[in-house]
């Protein structure tokens, strides 16, 4: 990650710098990217990298990976993996080893202990679902546990067998003892250890019981020596729990502050990594990395540089409010990078083939072709043209629509870098679809040349039928109808889009066989195509050419 890559500063960065005119902790800046290993990273956990490595790398700081792996029940070493290449595939490098809130399992019970002698932590025998109805609600009262006056030794015992495995799972749980009268939900006696008996990842069977979030967060923040936690809003509610279990602790150096920004929302996509992980088992997608996910993997997968991705969240920048924004912003930042980088090709994603009748027989010509038309350094390349072509099925209409310039029977079209060709005919199969459209090309057309300066209003790409080259394309549109799934209440997979994934056989010219895995290019009229990172002769649809986003813009404007 380049420094000075954010050009505003916001009201994060304003705090930082106050602190450290101030010389609040010392002066130091010290952020951490604390994801759960439940998942893989999506789009909105970009902002935060960017956000908490941006930060550092600015005010001469340094940030942290540290893992929030504290369920063993959802977590494995395969996400601890994904996020970690995810990182240094978005550019960003964190400072020194990876941490996991596992290495502080040791410290975190002895706090917990700590709380305890000091009467501010109790063991509860009561059931998840008792202790969610006692807790009330904004506006009602909350019902102590009759179990919230046990004695400190009474306490320290049970919640050494909670370690010991004297008890059940779900059977005893440790809580906070602070006021279930607290308008702050969170401050009604949370909990901060359930008992699991779940291998994990890491610690194996060492460990039976496992702290909370809230119990882990703040606390891993004060061993590291973070000073700025920074967190998404939804934690904001959160922020008075992670001070008061601070303020009860003897730390081991200064107390760390969270502060909290508006998360990213984008139109018709799902953040949500429990909507994200439905999507996955229950087979909607492939995977986590399917290219229709807005996940990291997923996106890279489809072609996105991670540059766009930068510049998108820096546009979209850092707020206090939640608001929404157009998933097309993001395609127009990946668009104007692939613009800029991405070599042409030709491709028949739906091909039909093309006879041209008076064509010399077995000749072939090699076309030399411009690999990047507003880049010369991109080079050229010779592309072959035969006797039989393909083309787009849509390029093709036997009775075509009003203002449609394309190839229709006894109309002249260009075909790029070639001839000028006239249909004369189709022939169809046995359910009317057009299988071979025949035409003629005027030989003293080459290359753009029309002797009797005469033109025609539609330009085709095309691919020599006896030179192409298979190729697997997947076009994509929205992979959520609705441009704001679940946002009335409704279970966002119900605007699921049926349509959202299309597969084609297509026929490519023979520089196609040549690109590496993940590398995108441009199929001409078409749009930005993206070799998978597997196989390179399947190809994932990134965007389209046209930049929605500015029509978006025309119309507010309008």
């Amino acid at each position: 990650m380049e420094d000075g890559a954010f050009e505003s500063v916001d009201f994060v960065r304003e705090k930082v710098e106050h602190d450290i005119e101030s010389q609040r902790f010392g002066g130091r800046v010290q952020t951490r990217f604390p994801p759960e290993p439940n998942g893989f990273l999506h789009v909105g956990h970009a902002k935060s990298i960017y956000l908490n490595f941006g930060i550092a790398s600015e005010y001469g700081g340094v940030c942290f990976l540290r893992f929030d792996d504290t369920n063993p029940e959802t977590e494995d070493t395969s996400f601890v993996d994904a996020i970690q290449e995810d990182l240094e595939w978005l550019g960003v490098t964190p400072a020194g080893e990876a941490k996991y809130a596992s290495d502080y399992f040791g410290q975190l019970y002895d706090w917990a202990e700590v709380l305890i002698n000091k009467g501010l932590a109790f063991v509860d025998d009561q059931d998840a679902e008792t202790i969610s109805e006692q807790r009330g609600g904004f506006g009602q009262p909350g019902v102590e546990s009759p179990y919230r006056d046990r004695s400190i030794e009474e306490n320290l015992g049970l919640f050494r067998g909670m370690r010991d495995g004297l008890f059940a799972d779900g059977e005893k749980v440790l809580r906070a003892r602070i006021d279930m009268q607290a308008d702050n939900m969170w401050l009604r006696d949370p909990v901060l250890y359930r008992i699991r008996r779940i291998p994990h990842h890491r610690t194996g069977t060492d460990w039976i019981i496992y702290p909370t979030y809230d119990w882990a967060h703040g606390q891993s923040d004060a061993i590291e020596g973070v000073t700025h936690s920074i967190c998404t809003l939804e934690f904001a509610d959160h922020r008075p729990l992670y001070e008061w279990c601070l303020s009860h602790l003897d730390l081991p150096g200064d107390t760390p502050e969270q502060t909290e920004f508006a998360r990213l929302n984008i139109t018709h996509t799902v953040l949500s990594k429990r909507i994200l992980r439905t999507l996955v088992e229950e087979g909607h997608v492939s995977g986590w990395d399917d290219a229709q996910m807005p996940t990291v993997r997923g996106m890279r997968r489809r072609g996105y540089p991670a540059g766009a991705l930068q510049a998108f969240v820096d546009r979209v920048g850092v707020a206090k409010s939640n608001s929404t924004v157009e998933v097309e912003l993001l395609e127009s930042f990946v668009r104007d990078d692939l613009n800029a980088s991405a070599p042409r090709r030709m491709a028949a994603v739906n091909p039909v083939k093309v006879v041209i009748t008076n064509w010399p027989t077995g000749e072939v010509e090699w076309m030399e072709v411009a690999n990047h038309p507003q880049n010369p350094d991109a080079g050229t390349r010779l592309v072959p043209f035969s006797g039989e072509v393909y083309i787009e099925q849509d390029d093709f209409r036997m009775e075509p629509p009003p203002k449609y310039y394309r190839l229709t029977p006894g109309r002249e079209v260009r075909l790029r870098n070639a001839y000028l060709v006239t249909a004369v005919d189709a022939e169809v199969d046995a359910d009317g679809n057009v299988v071979q459209v025949n035409c003629t090309y005027d030989p003293e057309t080459k290359g753009g040349n029309a002797p009797d300066g005469r033109k025609v209003k539609s330009t085709m790409h095309w691919v020599s039928a006896e030179h192409a080259l298979d190729a697997t394309v997947h076009q994509y549109n929205r992979l959520f109808s609705d441009s704001h799934p679940g946002s009335d209440g409704a279970d966002p997979l119900e605007s699921l889009n049926p349509n959202a994934h299309q597969i084609f056989n297509a026929k490519v010219e023979p520089a196609l066989g040549e690109v590496e895995p993940g590398q995108v290019v441009q199929f001409e009229r078409l749009g930005y195509f993206a070799a998978d990172l597997d196989d390179a002769t399947v190809f994932h649809r990134t965007v389209g050419l046209r930049d929605e986003w500015a029509n978006i813009q025309k119309r507010k404007k309008n």
